[in-house]
């Protein structure tokens, strides 16, 4: 970030601040994309990058990532170089998906300088337009099944009884209970941000992938997934810092907060004792599964959207119409 924010008649000082500000103001998870696709670009030019940089590369670089490479060249040179760097996976097509992320960080990029970027010449949009036409493949789902509640108890009735297996228990159902929450949300919980009401538990998420930080609504655990979350505190014992832990062969709760991809082995781990393939749900079969269940029990979209947070009704939408018709409860009004 800092070789970006290189804005005219800045002091040190105010491109400090600024530096500072766009660092505090801007989710994690976008500053790591900005910083692999600086990477990349600077990479696939195999020159330093010109600010602005000229309409003549911007439109090389929408070109040769909008087909197969099959013939041998200077794209395709290009991409072998790319692909022995470990920043390139083949000579196939990219997503779309992934093209217009790269150029909106290019473009990020220039905003940062107070430049305007080349992809908003006519010819360029028009290029990405057909681009991403092109290049169109139907979107494959996050999850191969979502983790519904039979698919839930199932799992959870593999916990073993553990101190490893009540977290992973308490895990589980605090993922699916409160809405169908992502890897990085469950695991970027501390224990501050629970918050206890009689039987129920109140959980305050800092930002997800749709609100921002200070704007992300309580959720809510009751029953049994809120059980399940205080029987993981009284066994840990802990009472600050992060909510889920690694634990170590000899049984102790580590200090560090789990890493993401430790939901997806808890979950690989689960499903196998379960009885299922291992690739039968990823860990975004918990938030399908959620909005799944809702629907074939019944529950209006907007209760359920109120705990995933779903921005868009259209998005949430789309897991209530994968409920086969012979299960929608609205087949049965008359009985």
């Amino acid at each position: 970030m800092t070789q970006l924010i290189k804005a005219p008649n800045l002091s040190l000082q105010d491109e400090t601040a600024l530096l500072d500000l766009y660092t505090r103001g801007t989710p994690e998870n976008t500053l790591r994309a900005y910083e692999r696709d600086l990477i990349y670009i600077e990479a696939w030019k195999g020159t330093p990058l010109d600010w602005p940089e000229t309409e003549e590369v911007a439109l090389r670089f929408i070109l040769d990532h909008a087909r197969d490479l099959e013939a041998q060249d200077a794209a395709r040179n290009v991409a072998e170089t790319l692909i022995a760097k470990g920043l390139r996976k083949s000579l196939k097509c990219p997503a779309p998906a992934t093209l217009d992320r790269r150029i909106a960080s290019w473009a990020a990029f220039h905003r940062m300088r107070n430049l305007s970027s080349p992809f908003e010449a006519p010819l360029l949009r028009q290029a990405r337009a057909k681009a991403r036409r092109a290049a169109a493949r139907p979107p494959a789902p996050k999850s191969n099944n979502p983790i519904t509640l039979e698919v839930l108890e199932t799992l959870l009735a593999s916990c073993p009884p553990s101190l490893r297996g009540t977290r992973d228990r308490a895990i589980l159902m605090l993922g699916w209970a409160s809405g169908g929450r992502r890897r990085s949300e469950i695991t970027g919980l501390h224990v501050e941000d629970i918050t206890f009401e009689d039987d129920l538990i109140h959980i305050r998420l800092l930002e997800t992938k749709t609100t921002t930080k200070g704007a992300t609504p309580k959720l809510l655990l009751k029953g049994r997934a809120a059980q399940a979350l205080r029987d993981w505190l009284t066994a840990s014992r802990l009472t600050k810092g992060p909510l889920f832990r690694p634990i170590s062969k000899s049984g102790t709760v580590l200090g560090r907060p789990l890493h993401p991809d430790a939901i997806r082995q808890i979950l690989k781990r689960l499903l196998v004792k379960a009885g299922y393939p291992e690739t039968f749900a990823s860990p975004h079969g918990l938030r399908s599964g959620f909005l799944t269940e809702a629907a074939l029990q019944g529950t209006p979209i907007q209760a359920a959207m109120r705990l995933s947070l779903h921005r868009s009704a259209a998005q949430a939408q789309k897991y209530y119409d994968d409920v086969e018709l012979k299960d929608n409860p609205a087949t049965d009004l008359i009985g």
